[in-house]
Formats: structure tokens, C-alpha cells, sequence
């Protein structure tokens, strides 16, 4: 007799929100680092400016970066529990009305209208204000918003980003900086872009490639201005 083998599927929608917070945390912080470093460094500045400067612009984007993204999530959390709010008493006022709702949502995903009657009636008797936020608002527990959990993320991975072109300040310097952190970073970018490509289920190429173009031109428009505000002074 065979054996029956436990089947199991992991979906990528169930990390869609910390991996967004993590890699545009990272993504953020490798980018607006660099960029910073060598904007600086294209002005003339000194090892230790630089360094400075790098330092600074880590702890207030990480910060930003922390705020930001607790309040933009905060928002879509406080919008999902006004919309449940609302279909929790809208079941209690009318529950009659609300399964007609729902089995007519069943109905045009495909099913006949006597299975959709059925089905509405045994979901509502689990539990209706799930079935209705699935269902008819989209919400679920797997993708329902985390303010604490986006912010301590995006802080987490800008931080970490932000150091790996800020290590390179402390062992180069001079003409090598730039061209050095320049290269390097557009590597990290190229790796972060694949792995978060990957693990979102898309093609790693592209996601690499889109983030590394994207990056390049960031920091070649710093250093511009860089190189421009440092000659005029």
C-alpha cells in the first residue's frame, strides 16, 4: 500500500509584505549611501567628511525610512478595520441580505447559484465577517497590513544596506573611492535585486538588471552634482 505524502505549497503572496518593506529598505540604503558618498567624495571632500556624512545620512534614513513606512501601513491597517467594521454590522443589521451578497460573488467566480447558496451559508456559519473580508473586501490574514513589522523592517534592511558602501569608506580612499564604491554598491544591488527577484518568484535577470540601471543612474547624477558644486566652490 502506498503511502500518502503530505502535500505541501508554499505561495509567494504570503511575504509580500516584509520582503517589499526589507528590499526597498535595503534597496534605499545602498542606493542613497552611495550616492551620497560619492557625491561627497566628487566635491573634494576629505576621508573623514565622507565618513561623516555616510554616517548621517544611515541614521536619518533608516529613521525615515522607519517612519515612513509604520504610517503608510498604519493608514492601510486603520482602512482595513474601518471596512471590517463596517461588513461586521452590516452582517448583524441584515444577514440575509449579506449571504445573498456573498453567494452572488461565489456565483460569478463560477459556480451555480444553488452550490454558491451553499457555500455562503457554511462559510457564514464559520465565521461571516471572514468570509466577507476575503472574499468581498480582499483582506486576509496572510496579507493583512503590519505597521510594527514594515517599519522595524525597512529600518533593519536600510541599515544594513547602508553599511556595506560605508565599510568601503573606512578602507579606501583617495581617487579609488569613488570608481570602488561605485562598482561595489551597483553589485550589491545587482544581488539584492536577484535575490528579492527569486524570492518573489520572478525572473532574477530582470529584477537585477532593473534595479542595477536605476542605481547607476542615481549615482552618476550625484556625482555630477558633486563634481559641479565642488569646482564652483
Amino acid at each position: 500500500m502506498a503511502s500518502k505524502r503530505h502535500h505541501k505549497e508554499h505561495h509567494n503572496t504570503s511575504r509580500i509584505g516584509w520582503l517589499r518593506a526589507a528590499v526597498l529598505g535595503a534597496n534605499d540604503g545602498i542606493v542613497s549611501t552611495a550616492s551620497l558618498i560619492v557625491g561627497v567624495a566628487a566635491a573634494g571632500a576629505n576621508q573623514q567628511t565622507i565618513l561623516l556624512s555616510g554616517v548621517a545620512g544611515l541614521v536619518a534614513g533608516a529613521m525615515s525610512m522607519a517612519a515612513g513606512e509604520y504610517v503608510s501601513v498604519h493608514s492601510q491597517a486603520d482602512a482595513e478595520n474601518a471596512d471590517l467594521s463596517v461588513e461586521q454590522q452590516e452582517i448583524h443589521d441584515d444577514p440575509a441580505a449579506e449571504l445573498r451578497e456573498l453567494a452572488s460573488i461565489y456565483v460569478k467566480r463560477g459556480l451555480s447559484p444553488v452550490l454558491a447558496q451553499q457555500v455562503a451559508e457554511q462559510l457564514s456559519a464559520h465565521d461571516a465577517l471572514a468570509a466577507h473580508a476575503r472574499d468581498e473586501l480582499g483582506i486576509t490574514a496572510e496579507q493583512a497590513a503590519r505597521p510594527i513589522q514594515a517599519a522595524s523592517s525597512s529600518a533593519t534592511s536600510f541599515t544594513v544596506g547602508a553599511a556595506l558602501p560605508l565599510l568601503l569608506v573606512v578602507f579606501v580612499s583617495g581617487a579609488t573611492l569613488i570608481p570602488v564604491v561605485s562598482v561595489a554598491s551597483l553589485v550589491f544591488l545587482a544581488l539584492l535585486g536577484a535575490v528579492a527577484a527569486r524570492a518573489g518568484g520572478a525572473d532574477m535577470v530582470k529584477g537585477a538588471a532593473r534595479v542595477t540601471f536605476w542605481s547607476a543612474l542615481a549615482m552618476a547624477v550625484t556625482a555630477g552634482v558633486g563634481a559641479l558644486f565642488g569646482t564652483a566652490a
